[in-house]
C-alpha cells in the first residue's frame, strides 16, 4: 500500500477530467444516454475508452479538448456489474441525489418533482463530457463521441446541455469563476495558493491514501474502484435578473450595488478576493492566477473584509477555524468544473427576460458525503458554524426560503434582510468515473 508520504498517481489510468482545469476559454456539451441493452452498452464502454483522454500533462494546447465519461448507480447496473460490487460503492452514491434531495435543500422550485427529465428517474445510465478551447476542436471531439454510440440501438441520448464561457469569461451573476482550486499531490500541476499544501490523492482518486492517512472506501473489485473517482452533477438556473433587483432596492448606487454583490460572494466582479482588497476590485490582480488565490482568513476573524457568511468563504473557510475548533477543512475541499450555460444577461437590464441561463455544477472527489454534501448542507445551507443559524449562503444556500446576510462593519454591523434564493436546482445525479482500466473491466463482463 502506498504511503501518504510517498504517492505516485498512475496518471495514464486516471481520466483527465478529474485532474485537469478545463480549458479556458471554453465551449462543450454535457449529454447523458441510457442504456436500454446491456451489450450494446458494454460495446459503448469498449468504444469510449479510445477516445477518453488519460490524466498525464500534455503541452500540446490543442489536448486541451477533452473528454470524461461516467456512470450512475443504474448505468453500471444496466451494464450487468455483479451486485456485490454494485453494494461495495458508497451509500450516496447508491441512493442517487434525487433520494437525497430533501438533505441537500433541494425543495420548493428545486425538488425533484420540478426537475428536468431524465434527472430524478433511473433513467440517467451515461455521462459524457466534451470540452474543448473552441467549436473547431468541439466539433472534432464531439464527433469521437458520437461514433461512440452511433448504430448502438441499445442506446439512447436522453438529455443534452450545451455550455461556453461568456464573452464577459464570467458566470450570469457577473463574477469571475474558477478560482481557488485545490491541488493534488502527484498530479504535476503546481499550487496557486503557496499558503495550502497539496491534498493527498486520496481526497480525489480512489485506491490512494487520503488526508486521514487511510485509504478510503473503494468499490471492488480492486480494477474496479482504483483509479476512479466520483462525480457530482447538477444543473443551476441562475435568477440574475432577481439579484440584480435586490441589489438595487438595497444600494443608493452602482458602486454600492458592487460592493453588497462583492460582499455576498467574497470577490469583487474581476475576481479580486476581498481579502486582499476590501474596498476596490483590481482587475490585474483578480486576473492574475498567481496572486488572486494567495490568501487565507485568518487575519479577519470577524469578517470586516470579508464576512465569514459569503459564499466563497463559506465553500472554502481556508484557515478560519485553525486554533479554534476541531474541523479540518481540508477534510471538505474538492474540485469544482464549473461551466456556464444559456445566454447573458445584458448589463443594467433588471426584468427577466424568460431565458434558461445558469451554471452546470461539477465536483470531483473520493467522498461524496464528507465533500459536496457536508459542504453543502453544513457550510452553505446552515449558518451554525459561522455563529448565524438563521443565515443561509446568499448565493446558493436552502431553496424555498429567504435568508439574512450579515455584513459586519464599523461602528454597526450592516444586516440584509429577506434575501431570495437566487438559484435553483434543474436536475443532477451522482455519478462514478471509473479508471481507463476499469472501463476495460466494464466492457468485458460477461
Amino acid at each position: 500500500m502506498p504511503t501518504a508520504e510517498n504517492v505516485t498517481l498512475e496518471l495514464t489510468d486516471i481520466q483527465s477530467g478529474a485532474l485537469h482545469e478545463r480549458p479556458s476559454p471554453y465551449v462543450g456539451a454535457y449529454l447523458m444516454l441510457r442504456i436500454d441493452d446491456p451489450a450494446d452498452g458494454r460495446e459503448l464502454v469498449r468504444r469510449l475508452v479510445d477516445v477518453v483522454d488519460s490524466g498525464v500533462p500534455s503541452s500540446d494546447p490543442g489536448k486541451d479538448a477533452w473528454i470524461t465519461v461516467a456512470f450512475t448507480y443504474h448505468g453500471l447496473k444496466a451494464l450487468g456489474v455483479p451486485q456485490t460490487s454494485l453494494d461495495s460503492f458508497s451509500l450516496e452514491f447508491r441512493e442517487g441525489m434525487a433520494a437525497r434531495a430533501e438533505h441537500l435543500g433541494d425543495v420548493g422550485e428545486s425538488s425533484p418533482e420540478h426537475w428536468e427529465k431524465p434527472f430524478g428517474t433511473s433513467d440517467v445510465h451515461v455521462a459524457i463530457a466534451v470540452l474543448s478551447p473552441d467549436a473547431a476542436h468541439l466539433e472534432a471531439v464531439a464527433e469521437r463521441a458520437r461514433r461512440a454510440h452511433q448504430e448502438l440501438d441499445g442506446i439512447t441520448v436522453v438529455w443534452r446541455q450545451d455550455c461556453y464561457q461568456l464573452p464577459t469569461g464570467r458566470t450570469s451573476f457577473g463574477f469571475k469563476d474558477g478560482i481557488g482550486q485545490p491541488t493534488v499531490e502527484g498530479s504535476g500541476r503546481p499550487p496557486t495558493n503557496p499558503h495550502e499544501r497539496p491534498l493527498k490523492a486520496g481526497e480525489i482518486i480512489l485506491g490512494y491514501p487520503d488526508e486521514t492517512g487511510e485509504l478510503p472506501p473503494m468499490p471492488t473489485p480492486d480494477v474496479l474502484g482504483r483509479n476512479g473517482t466520483y462525480v457530482v452533477f447538477r444543473k443551476l438556473h441562475t435568477k440574475v435578473a432577481a439579484y440584480r433587483q435586490y441589489l438595487h432596492a438595497k444600494a443608493a448606487n452602482r458602486a454600492e450595488e458592487a460592493m453588497l454583490g462583492a460582499k455576498m460572494v467574497g470577490r469583487w466582479h474581476d475576481g479580486t478576493p476581498l481579502a486582499l482588497s476590501p474596498d476596490h476590485g483590481d482587475p490585474e490582480l483578480g486576473g492574475d492566477p498567481h496572486r488572486n488565490n494567495d490568501f487565507l482568513y485568518g487575519d479577519d476573524p470577524r469578517g470586516f473584509k470579508c464576512p465569514v457568511g459569503a459564499h466563497a468563504r463559506r465553500a472554502n473557510p481556508r484557515d478560519s477555524f485553525d486554533g479554534e475548533s476541531s474541523v479540518d477543512t481540508r477534510l471538505h475541499r474538492m474540485i469544482r468544473r464549473g461551466t456556464s450555460y444559456g445566454p447573458t444577461l445584458p448589463d443594467g437590464v433588471l426584468e427577466d427576460d424568460g431565458a434558461d441561463r445558469g451554471i452546470i455544477f461539477v465536483f470531483v472527489g473520493a467522498h461524496i458525503k464528507r465533500q459536496f454534501e457536508f459542504v453543502k448542507t453544513q457550510w452553505l445551507n446552515d449558518g451554525i458554524f459561522i455563529g448565524a443559524p438563521n443565515e443561509a449562503d446568499p448565493l446558493v444556500g436552502a431553496n424555498g426560503h429567504a435568508t439574512d446576510f450579515t455584513i459586519p462593519q464599523r461602528p454597526i454591523r450592516r444586516r440584509l434582510q429577506d434575501v431570495p434564493p437566487f438559484v435553483t436546482t434543474r436536475g443532477g445525479e451522482y455519478f462514478f468515473a471509473p479508471s481507463l482500466s476499469a472501463m476495460r473491466w466494464l466492457a468485458d463482463l460477461p
